[in-house]
């Protein structure tokens, strides 16, 4: 369909036209002019932009070159850095100004889901992940030991029902005191007079350390169906159900407890995606109108059974005098939109395809227009906002330029100016190094900034590509910028006002498998001044909920306000393996097996399958989730070693192979899955992981979408 300048495919124009528009009270000739529009004037600053890191990464590449017989001088790289305009640091803090923010972004911190936008299964999942059953999460997981006949397999066990009980149990007595007894001798729970009476036995009534923490009940005074009680702005209801299998074996009737978990979920239309056309544009942008609207609706078999998923309604419950209390069904929902290095030919101007970001701005904003004018059957935004978040933008011009894009979406659409909110994700290192900056140049729409650590890595590979060998990637996480560039994300947050007014996230917990492993360490995040983190399941979301009960955030944040600020030696120390350190052979190939392994993994799906985001076994055969980000890394650290000379062209090649015949065995069990080993000259899931590699170091900003997307396209056109 041809309107002006742009040719749009046809799926998405009768999308947007025929789905997306209607009751919106935007013309569809203006939103099409519109798109015109911005195409036209942003378009050129936005390649202008990407030409110049091009150009400062070569500056740097040469840098390191003329230098590499001299020991490195960190002040004199530093001093080069900015006198090629690669950042500006330590201006003065700007005050953030945001307004319209929903509760669950600036007052109630909790784990916070990242979900593919391509399956609506998964989205309507996460959504619904507002609250979570802690006896299922702990039962389910290696959350609780399977010593004394705990196991979890076969049919329920009592055995570890009692372990799961006890632990949640003392979960209550830790966070909900009671001023005389606990709750492990409760035997029955009531409300008299506003206030929680439980009763620990030998007619004893005792009542919470702080009264206040009970904040209301469903059913009856006498026997209520379920008590809520909140700490730290997160809220746990524990259920009463004596005709429930658990709750009848339990004194007090208690069925189960739940927790508040997944107060806000990233709805992704960019890493944990495989979107290469129109077609898979149009299923991304469906599922987050359908989540706008509120009549998104899966069903998929279960077994013998049909299961139906749609959005989680709100409830309505008492409050502690009896009055109404509304309990949110769902979490806060955001939209990542894809960076500003992607273009698309969904939508083509002059012939030629426009940058991504734009198209994303305009469908995914309008979508959620539904929400704003409360059309839909659940609100999401109480406050009046869209929120996106914005990934792979280096430095404050780029986010300058976004700023310039949502200010013409909103004109195009019929917004009040700053309707728009915008998330910062700190994951390249001018970003880092101006986050200060680029948080000024956001403050009347910022609502959040991140450390996605995993991109960040692999930037850190690429930006520093000619500087030597890079450490082993285990070694990666422990180097000296990454716990700078960790610290550094929070200070420069709270210098700039967004205690109480915006979220400061951390990242992702990549093994799925290991909730023990998660409750032992994630309490770190909340610790470390964070609002929020990413989990990989609302199961994750229910476990690690309860840092947020141990650990109150505003205090925590409190506290570290006006630290001293990082050096800026720290923050640009880079991971290079030290000159007198050498690596055995035997070790070299291991970690090649690794990396080859979990690329390749994690490659087949995107290109051969379409997924985005999945659970790749590591040579240690455990399941590390793995989406771009880890795939940037893993790739951008073989063809380090590679241009580096630590592992050859043949190497990498025969250890591909070798590894591609063990993914393959991997996923022997899966229908639709296509081997690689048995025929890689056709291969395309092959031949797209060995390109990652091979052609790697050449690859703007070590990014993998191109290689990818070429790859996948090819698999599409066969069938």
């Amino acid at each position: 369909m041809k309107i002006g300048k742009l040719e749009i495919a046809d799926v998405l124009h009768t999308f947007v036209n025929e789905q997306v528009i209607p009751g919106t009270n935007v013309a569809a000739d203006d939103f099409w002019a519109s798109l015109e529009q911005i195409v036209t004037e942003l378009g050129p600053k936005n390649a202008a932009l990407m030409a110049k890191r091009d150009e400062l990464q070569e500056q740097i590449d040469q840098w390191h070159r003329d230098t590499a017989q001299e020991d490195h001088d960190e002040e004199k790289y530093a001093d080069f850095l900015r006198s090629i305009g690669y950042f500006d640091y330590q201006s003065e803090p700007t005050q953030i100004t945001t307004a319209n923010v929903d509760v669950e972004i600036s007052s109630i911190p909790g784990p916070q889901l990242v979900v593919p936008l391509d399956n609506a299964r998964y989205a309507l999942n996460a959504a619904n992940a507002r609250w979570g059953s802690l006896y299922d999460a702990l039962y389910g997981t290696d959350a609780i030991d399977e010593s004394g006949g705990a196991e979890r397999s076969g049919p329920y066990n009592p055995t570890r029902g009692d372990k799961v009980v006890a632990w949640g149990r003392t979960f209550l007595d830790h966070h909900f005191p009671l001023g005389s007894g606990d709750h492990k001798s409760a035997v029955k729970y009531s409300v008299t007079d506003g206030a929680l009476e439980v009763s620990v036995g030998d007619d004893q009534m005792a009542t919470l350390q702080q009264a206040d923490q009970f904040i209301g009940y469903t059913g009856s005074l006498e026997s209520p169906d379920s008590i809520l009680l909140q700490k730290n702005g997160l809220t746990c209801e524990v259920l009463i159900d004596a005709d429930h299998n658990i709750g009848m074996t339990d004194a007090a009737n208690v069925a189960d407890i739940l927790l508040e978990a997944a107060v806000s979920t990233i709805m992704d239309c960019e890493d944990s995606v495989s979107a290469v056309d129109a077609d898979d544009k149009v299923t991304v942008y469906g599922n987050w109108l359908g989540l706008m609207k509120g009549d998104l609706v899966e069903t998929f078999q279960k077994g013998d059974e049909t299961v139906r998923r749609e959005l989680a309604a709100d409830r309505i419950c008492h409050d502690p005098t009896g009055g109404e209390l509304t309990i949110r069904g769902r979490s806060l929902m955001l939209v990542r939109n894809v960076g500003p290095h992607l273009t698309t030919d969904a939508v083509t101007y002059d012939g030629e395809p426009i940058y991504e970001t734009m198209l994303d701005a305009m469908v995914t904003t309008l979508a959620a227009k539904h929400d704003l004018l409360g059309t839909g059957s659940h609100k999401n935004s109480a406050a009046g906002s869209v929120y996106i978040v914005k990934p792979k933008m280096h430095g404050p011009d780029e986010v300058k330029l976004n700023l310039e894009l949502f200010a013409m979406v909103e004109d195009a659409l019929g917004l009040e100016r700053n309707t728009m909110k915008i998330g910062i994700m700190d994951e390249e290192r001018r970003t880092s190094l101006g986050l200060v900056e680029s948080i000024a140049a956001a403050k009347d729409r910022l609502v959040f900034i991140n450390t996605g650590f995993l991109d960040r890595t692999g930037d850190e590979i690429h930006t520093s590509m000619e500087a030597g060998p890079m450490l082993p990637k285990g070694e990666m996480k422990g180097s000296t910028w990454q716990s700078a560039y960790e610290d550094s994300n929070v200070d420069a947050g709270l210098a700039s006002g967004l205690r109480g007014r915006a979220q400061i996230g951390k990242g992702m917990w990549a093994i799925p498998d290991q909730m023990a492993n998660m409750l032992e360490t994630k309490i770190g995040h909340p610790a470390a001044g964070a609002t929020c983190a990413w989990v990989p399941s609302p199961t994750a979301a229910t476990l690690h909920a309860t840092h947020y009960f141990q650990q109150s955030v505003d205090d925590r944040q409190q506290e570290l306000m006006g630290r001293a600020p990082q050096e800026l030696a720290s923050l640009i120390a880079m991971p290079t393996l030290p000159a007198d350190r050498t690596l055995t052979p035997e070790f070299i190939q291991l970690e090649l097996d690794n990396n080859t392994q979990g690329i390749l993994g994690y490659v087949v799906r995107w290109v051969g399958q379409g997924v985005g985001c999945s659970t790749v076994p590591n040579v240690e055969d455990v399941g590390l989730m793995e989406d771009l980000a880890t795939l940037r890394i893993s790739s951008q650290h073989v063809a380090n070693w590679l241009h580096h000379g630590l592992v050859s062209a043949e190497q990498v090649q025969t250890t591909m192979e070798r590894m591609a015949a063990e993914v393959d065995e991997q996923n022997a069990g899966d229908a639709a899955y296509q081997p690689m080993s048995a025929d890689f000259d056709n291969s395309e899931s092959f031949k797209a992981a060995l390109a990652l590699v091979m052609e790697g170091r050449v690859q703007p900003n070590g990014y993998t979408e191109a290689i990818l997307r070429r790859h996948r396209r090819a698999v599409k056109a066969l069938v």
